[in-house]
């Protein structure tokens, strides 16, 4: 009797990681055991990087306030906590972009904020 080798689960799973290996250079797109390497490196990182983005966009957001803040007489901390006790419905992400888009509202805030204390 014939060895069964199941062939067509076993193209699918070349064809998947060929197809993912696409845009590679060399032996990297066409060789199965190197494209396999690359792209599970690929799927790490990715993941890996998909959590890392979250925490690196919150840092930029931080700076960019603090930096706009400062600039008003304030430092970041004591800008956040004065925003928090006016209950200002803003997220770091909205402040630190309304610090670079319109430092005139941000200037608004900024003086809410020293006039909290």
């Amino acid at each position: 009797m014939p060895r069964a080798t199941n062939s067509p689960a076993s193209h699918r799973r070349r064809k998947k990681i060929l197809k993912a290996a696409k845009g590679y250079h060399g032996g990297r797109r066409r060789l199965l055991k190197r494209a396999t390497e690359t792209v599970e490196r690929a799927w790490t990182n990715a993941y890996r990087d998909r959590r890392r983005k979250k925490r690196e966009f919150r840092r930029l957001w931080i700076v960019r306030i603090n930096a706009a803040a400062r600039a008003h007489g304030l430092s970041y901390s004591v800008f956040m906590n004065r925003m928090s006790k006016l209950s200002v419905g803003l997220d770091r992400r909205q402040l630190a972009d309304l610090a670079v888009r319109d430092p005139e509202a941000f200037g608004a805030l900024a003086r809410q904020a020293a006039q909290a204390a």
